[in-house]
């Protein structure tokens, strides 16, 4: 059975301005999450609600052996921005987070 999510949700995740800085730290890899609450200066409670959506549709994986650390899934997240489909989405999630920043 396929995975069913909100593209538009992920995307809207994707390209928030924090989030998308913790998605940034963990493409060099995996991170804890204390680290990532350190590096966006939020809670680390924050960063798990914050990435909450993509850890449940397997956008980011989750690991709680010890401490808590996460890591993209680097190969689906890059199908939602690359998905011809999606293109005006990231078009769209990109002119939000533009107008964030102006």
């Amino acid at each position: 059975m396929p995975d069913s999510f909100d593209r538009e949700k992920i995307v809207d995740c994707m390209f928030d301005p924090i989030t998308s800085s913790i998605l940034a730290e963990l493409e060099g890899g995996e991170k804890t999450c204390s680290f990532l609450a350190n590096q966006a200066s939020i809670p680390e409670s924050e960063v798990l609600e914050r990435l909450s959506y993509l850890i449940e549709h397997d956008f980011i994986k989750k690991n709680t052996d010890g401490e808590t650390t996460l890591s993209a899934n680097s190969e689906k997240l890059s199908s939602i921005v690359e998905s011809s489909d999606n293109f005006d989405q990231t078009i769209s999630g990109l002119e939000k987070m533009d107008s964030y920043l102006n």
